[in-house]
């Protein structure tokens, strides 16, 4: 007796459309409208990452994005388990990293009434994504799915939202999978456009350079650390620009500028006549916090400038930045390193405060004592993840960063809870290098449950939780504008237990000379580990002096 062949349907073309671009991983909650996507996956991968919460799979896909630069996939089905993965993909749009969420969808025939898990899921994510669309044709399933790749992965990345109908999983299919093309070469700008750049810059009194979210990449970082060996100007970055400077090259760091506007990096870009601004996109830092009226900009990018009053660039470097950043260096006369008062400053006010917290002990732990003892015990090649609040302020500023894509935060949406699943993310993405994930105890407990996740994929995360029993940079806030703190405290929660009912091994500081001696225990450890620091923000209120309210989370 001859065995049944079945036909392909729609779930098999999308399990090979996603195999034919190299994912290793999907993301995600099971569900009904799923269940024949699972079924394939079952089969023949790629390999199912079961989280705990959509909006964990949704941060763990974004970090694997921002990480290797192809887009991390999300499955999620339909009705709430689509909802809940709207922060995460919200948050992959606008932190600039490539994303694809698969969504389950009930029936095409029930669409039009009201039926068990029926929503618009189009139009819910269309605001918060690069596109969102729903398959109406099973043998369209590849055509969809390799352009959503191409725009997840363009230059300025984001989120694509791919709804699939079950009928349309469970239909036959004829379609073949599409192979995408390589990647166009972007090269450099006009020959024009380059020496007009140069000249705004041979001619600059007091230059400064500004590294933005996509001089971050590594091929990107390359050319930025070529060109500061010939032309050493002073460096101030974004957040998301974390790692682009080598350790051989921090003599020209004067800090990392963002949303926090009181630092003496924020200052040299306010006094500086050009500023080079490469990779930067607004969403990270708004120009007018650092753009004065005899601020000239070069804008090198591979996107145009988005144009405002305030962001206006009279030389424009469009193409790819490594080749620009080389053709621009070559053209450049060489001139001294900068011996300006501004930029003296903001370098001793730097390393004042990196070496102040080499000193500082009792208890509860300084920031800047474990910030210090942790950058002593780290090798450049450990990935950190730092969520939002207080504890990210205090290491944007002082926890150096010398590989790019290594130290990651938010600072499009500033969205909490991320550092978790980023580190889940971050160790499948690089394995075998240590992991390393930072939150305050409000954004842990956002999304704690990922620690179980961690724990069943035995992944070699060490995650710190700085305890103080509230949601201490809202406290800042309120304490500067009202003068009082209502609605951000919470009960006491023993993070140790709450480890070891994960399964995970936890650890408490109970001293400042603990600190390395347990970050050693836990590095050397081959299962998640979780430290609970409490922490001192008796300091928090010199962080919150120029911070608009309305930005905070």
């Amino acid at each position: 007796m001859s065995e049944t062949i079945s036909p392909r349907t729609g779930a098999d073309l999308l399990v090979d459309s996603l195999q034919a671009h190299g994912v290793e991983y999907v993301f995600g909650v099971p569900g009904g409208a799923v269940l024949p996507i699972l079924d394939v996956l079952a089969e023949r991968g790629p390999r199912f990452i079961l989280c705990r919460d959509e909006t964990g799979a949704a941060f763990m896909a974004q970090a694997w994005g921002r990480i290797t630069g192809k887009a991390g996939i999300v499955l999620t089905t339909s009705g709430p388990g689509l909802i809940n993965a709207v922060c995460g993909v919200a948050t992959a749009t606008e932190d600039r990293d490539p994303l694809i969420i698969i969504t389950g969808q009930v029936s095409r025939s029930a669409q039009f009434k009201q039926s068990h898990m029926n929503l618009d899921s189009v139009g819910l994510f269309a605001p918060i994504t690069r596109w969102s669309i729903e398959v109406e044709d099973s043998n369209t399933v590849s055509e969809i799915l390799v352009n959503a790749f191409r725009v997840a992965e363009m230059p300025r990345s984001g989120a694509v939202h791919v709804s699939v109908p079950v009928d349309v999983l469970t239909a036959p299919v004829s379609g073949q999978v599409l192979v995408p093309p390589e990647s166009a070469c972007w090269g450099a700008a006009p020959d024009n456009l380059i020496e007009r750049a140069a000249a705004l810059l041979d001619t600059a009194d007091a230059p400064a350079i500004l590294l933005g979210v996509r001089a971050g990449t590594p091929v990107a970082a390359a050319a930025v650390r070529r060109f500061l060996e010939r032309h050493p100007l002073p460096v101030a970055m974004t957040f998301e620009a974390a790692g682009t400077l080598s350790r051989d090259l921090v003599e020209h760091f004067i800090g990392r500028v963002g949303y926090v506007l009181n630092q003496p990096g924020d200052e040299v870009l306010r006094q500086a006549d050009r500023v080079l601004a490469i990779g930067y996109d607004p969403i990270e830092y708004e120009p007018s916090a650092w753009i004065s009226p005899q601020t000239r900009v070069i804008h090198v990018d591979a996107l145009p400038a988005t144009l405002d009053r305030a962001y206006c660039p009279e030389a424009e470097l469009l193409g790819d930045i490594a080749d620009n950043l080389d053709a621009l260096g070559s053209r450049l006369r060489s001139r001294p390193p900068a011996d300006r008062a501004a930029v003296a400053v903001a370098r001793r006010r730097l390393l004042e405060e990196q070496g102040r917290g080499a000193a500082l002990a009792g208890m509860p732990i300084h920031p800047l004592r474990f910030i210090h003892d942790l950058r002593a015990t780290l090798d450049d090649e450990a990935t950190v993840t730092c969520d939002v609040g207080a504890h990210e302020i205090w290491m944007a500023r002082y926890f150096f960063c010398y590989a790019p894509r290594h130290l990651l935060f938010s600072m499009g949406h500033q969205t909490m809870g991320v550092a978790l699943p980023w580190a889940i993310g971050a160790a499948l993405a690089r394995p075998g290098k240590k992991v390393v994930s930072m939150s305050g105890d409000g954004s842990f407990l956002m999304t704690c449950m990922e620690l179980e996740t961690a724990v069943r994929l035995k992944l070699p995360i060490v995650h710190i939780v700085w305890k103080d029993g509230g949601y201490s940079l809202i406290q800042s806030l309120q304490m500067r504008d009202y003068g009082r703190s209502f609605g951000a405290e919470f009960g006491p929660t023993d993070f140790v237990k709450l480890a070891e009912a994960f399964g995970a091994t936890g650890y408490r500081i109970e001293s400042a000379d603990d600190i390395v001696p347990v970050l050693k225990q836990a590095l050397a450890a081959d299962t998640p580990v979780l430290i609970e620091v409490p922490i001192d923000y008796s300091d928090n209120a010199h962080l919150v002096e120029a911070i608009d309210a309305s930005a905070q989370h």
